[in-house]
């Protein structure tokens, strides 16, 4: 251990706690191959949707399944798609010692979803921006007991979140730009990048924009690329996003 000049003890390292964004894969079939090829088929149209992005297999929905999983296939498969399997929760004691002989690590139990926030747990904003390809991660106490709001330009690799509460941004988000909130987007700007409205499952969420032109909405899970191009009425237009059952539906304001 080195030392000083005002004789303090020092290390080449600190150790500090750290939450990184992962994108949970929810598995609802045991069978890879099936997965496989539903992934390849939702990925068709924006084959770089993900970014090696970190991966958490949520196994909690086969965790009664008697079939074994071959995670090697299946960590392979993510793979394909630019992502990084790194961990694995909610299985069953066979299950995650097989993910965990395939290289996955064990990960805390899913908390119970929840749409709103209680009192005392208030909104933070979460701004997450790449720059030189170093990700800086800070997170700011939000003003407002349900409502997080943005006043600022985004930019291309810059992410919001608002947790358990809705987001207002107030000036554009750039191509390449995220925002997330737990309850609704509000865009009062052109809305250029990817925009992910009740990403705690809450269905009733919805995105409102008043110059529509996303990379990507999504609602609850279920997304649409612009790959498909957006109809005149609504493409550059005030408009909004909202589930009919599981189906995004986009219509003019």
């Amino acid at each position: 251990m080195a030392v000083d000049t005002a004789g303090q003890a020092r290390t080449s390292f600190d150790l500090k706690s750290a939450q990184l964004p992962v994108v949970a894969v929810v598995l609802k079939t045991t069978d890879v191959g099936v997965l496989a090829a539903d992934l390849a088929a939702r990925l068709e149209s924006d084959p770089d949707f993900f970014d090696n992005d970190p991966v958490l297999i949520d196994l909690a929905g086969v965790r009664e399944a008697g079939d074994a999983i071959d995670f090697d296939a299946l960590c392979a498969a993510l793979r394909g798609h630019h992502t990084q399997p790194v961990a694995v929760r909610g299985g069953s004691p066979a299950q995650m010692e097989a993910a965990h002989a395939a290289g996955l690590i064990a990960a805390p139990e899913a908390p119970p979803a929840r749409v709103h926030a209680p009192a005392a747990d208030a909104p933070r904003e979460v701004v997450r921006e790449v720059i030189r390809e170093v990700e800086v991660v800070r997170e700011v106490p939000a003003g407002g007991p349900t409502t997080v709001v943005v006043d600022k330009p985004l930019r291309s690799g810059q992410q919001v979140y608002a947790r358990g509460a809705d987001l207002v941004v107030m000036a554009v988000v750039s191509f390449g730009a995220e925002v997330i909130a737990d309850g609704n987007i509000h865009v009062y700007a052109p809305m250029r990048g990817r925009a992910i409205a009740g990403a705690r499952g809450d269905t009733s969420a919805r995105i409102f924009s008043t110059c529509l032109e996303p990379q990507l909405v999504s609602i609850a899970g279920i997304y649409r690329t612009t790959e498909t191009e957006l109809p005149d009425a609504v493409r550059g237009k005030p408009a909004q996003v909202r589930l009919d059952g599981e189906k995004l539906l986009i219509e003019p304001l």
